[in-house]
């Protein structure tokens, strides 16, 4: 008889173990691991670990020590981690719920984007992965998907709810199959799996998202949850919040009052788990490959046979959930696997290593434009403030590069969503990977000249405060214009107490012995013990969807009319502001303003302005 799955694999319910530090980073220059109180994962007879947002991060966060483990790390990790799950009889699946693209220069900086991406990713053994929404966006990442990443995983890729346009045939198919059966190695458990995209419009012509509460009436998905299986795995780019998931669970559930629903979930950008009912669970693993998910299940999970051929499962069984989110760091994924830096490095995971690293170094990514003299922040500073990367770019930045040669005399508000901003900047160089970190994204700025200042003053206000107005006028959710973790946060979160008088942080427990590093101190719908590392909380202040920069305004009148500038993404809204207002403007009122890219303004702006080169320890010593 096989012995339970508490006794083979010992992990107990929060014990804390103290990580020791002293571990090269995987990437050269990365900052070095950071150790801190750790506690265990939890195994059960069906394990998973989990990613989702990772945009691009592959070669680990070069800058933050705690999530400095590279692809190749995670490929070693899972390598283990599936030997463990083998030698106890137990079950490990990996997960992938999309948005892999857009958001760091190891996809965004080569011609095409993804030259060297692609490769790297799919050395990862995954068993399940579907699309997010960055996949979409253009037309040439959507071929890209289609290309390259359905056939890295054509046995695992699942597009429940998602078409692809053929560009030579014009033909309508699904990116890939609809769902995937499949049995277990080692428990031999059946499982029906599906792959689902929120209700997602912001897609490319070359792909059909079709609405979920649609893909849950069709006929497959109707026989596929009427299939004999044990469980259900439902992943998916939605927030675990979200509408959509509970609308899948419901269909489920109709036809299958006491199957295990497990949901992988993502786009949020938050570390978050919750139950739709007792035999269902739900988790979601952060964003930029800072986290690693881990979900196991325990309990009766085998179908029970019963009056010759019929099948059921026994009501009377109860199951067990469990979840961790690891932090990407090499010391905890030592710990967790049982091993050190001499053992934990397999030959494929240190291959993955340096593919990453030669990719680095062909795209130049170490190149700086300046150096930073200190960091800004999105979110972990108010808006306004001295510290704010907003108020950064609308008092400095915008000013100087927002500027139409022809009409460089006419006063104008520039406006930009907070949402084209991805990633904080840290002090020291900011690089060609900084720029595509903190701005990954094409967006141009245009204008519509001339407007009514009467009008054009009052759109910022609309754009921050007047959700019901535009959900009714036909544009998306105005959050977003802001960054997904709008969709799951909705309020500060200050911890005061963190820090002592003289502005250091406070130690934990003994004096003198244990010190937290700033990272995530998670709560979700399970309580607050998910992270694997203890980490002191970072204060998250809420900012608005858009902020805006008076350029040649005299602060004591007002002109008559101004050049009303702003971001190309957000022009849906802008223009239902507008028609609110009582001044209509249609799309071809829309003209280019300036042809560069934000994301290539700031860089120039920042080399430009900012210190050429930092000390030999990162900082600009420009102060």
């Amino acid at each position: 008889m096989m012995r339970s799955t508490k006794d083979v694999l010992s992990a107990l319910t929060g014990a804390v173990t103290v990580l020791t530090p002293f571990v090269a980073a995987s990437q050269p220059g990365a900052e070095q691991p950071v150790p801190g109180p750790m506690r265990d994962l939890i195994w059960g007879k069906l394990n998973f670990l989990h990613t989702t947002d990772t945009h691009g991060w592959h070669a680990g966060h070069l800058l933050e020590g705690q999530y400095s483990a590279d692809w190749g790390d995670y490929i070693s990790f899972a390598q283990h981690m599936r030997k463990k799950a083998d030698d106890h009889g137990v079950d490990l699946l990996l997960i992938d719920t999309g948005d892999r693209v857009e958001g760091n220069g190891l996809y965004d900086a080569s011609k095409p984007p993804g030259k060297y991406y692609y490769d790297i990713y799919r050395e990862q053994h995954i068993d399940i992965i579907c699309s997010g929404n960055h996949e979409l966006y253009k037309a040439g990442t959507a071929d890209r998907e289609h290309e390259y990443s359905v056939p890295n995983f054509k046995d695992v890729y699942i597009a429940s709810n998602l078409d692809y346009i053929d560009p030579k045939t014009g033909e309508r198919k699904p990116m890939a199959r609809r769902y995937r059966k499949f049995r277990t190695k080692n428990q031999k458990l059946d499982i029906v799996a599906f792959g689902f995209l929120f209700d997602f419009t912001g897609n490319a012509n070359n792909t059909i998202t079709i609405p979920v509460q649609q893909t849950i009436e069709d006929i497959w998905f109707q026989q596929a949850i009427r299939e004999e299986t044990d469980l259900f795995v439902v992943i998916g780019h939605v927030g675990v919040q979200m509408d959509e998931f509970k609308e899948i669970h419901r269909a489920i559930r109709q036809h299958n009052p006491d199957k295990p629903i497990l949901f992988f979930g993502g786009h949020a950008h938050v570390r978050d788990a919750t139950q739709y009912d007792s035999r269902s669970f739900a988790l979601a693993s952060g964003r930029y490959f800072e986290t690693i998910g881990w979900m196991s299940v325990d309990g009766e999970l085998k179908r029970k046979e019963k009056h010759g051929d019929l099948k059921r499962r026994e009501e009377t069984s109860s199951l067990s959930f469990h979840r961790r989110y690891i932090d990407n760091n090499l010391l905890g994924l030592y710990h967790h696997s049982g091993l050190n830096s001499t053992t934990f490095h397999t030959e494929h995971g240190r291959n993955v290593s340096a593919m990453i690293t030669k990719a680095r170094k062909e795209l130049n990514l170490d190149y700086a434009f300046g150096c930073a003299p200190k960091s800004l922040w999105m979110s972990r500073a108010p808006y306004p403030s001295d510290d704010s990367i907003y108020s950064w770019l609308e008092n400095e930045v915008f000013p100087d590069v927002v500027v139409n040669a022809s009409r460089k005399d006419i006063p104008r508000l520039v406006i930009a969503n907070t949402g084209v901003i991805r990633f904080d900047i840290f002090e020291g160089p900011f690089t060609i990977d900084s720029t595509y970190i903190v701005s990954p994204f094409t967006s141009k700025f245009v204008f519509i000249p001339d407007v009514a200042y009467s009008s054009a003053h009052k759109v910022l206000k609309l754009l921050n405060h007047a959700g019901r107005i535009f959900a009714e006028s036909g544009p998306m959710d105005n959050r977003f214009m802001a960054n997904p973790e709008h969709f799951a946060i909705r309020e500060s979160m200050i911890y005061d107490n963190v820090f002592d008088s003289s502005g250091h942080q406070k130690p934990m427990g003994t004096p003198g012995k244990t010190f937290l590093t700033p990272g995530y101190t998670t709560h979700d719908d399970v309580g607050s013990d998910g992270d694997d590392t203890v980490h002191a909380p970072i204060n998250f202040y809420l900012v608005p969807n858009c902020f805006q920069a008076k350029i040649g305004i005299p602060k004591e009148t007002e002109p008559e009319n101004v050049d009303l500038v702003f971001l190309d993404f957000i022009k849906p809204w802008v223009l239902a502001a507008l028609d609110f207002l009582g001044t209509p403007y249609q799309d071809e009122d829309v003209l280019p303003y300036v042809e560069e890219r934000f994301t290539d303004m700031m860089a120039r702006w920042i080399e430009k302005k900012w210190p050429k080169k930092c000390d030999e320890n990162g900082v600009c010593g420009c102060k």
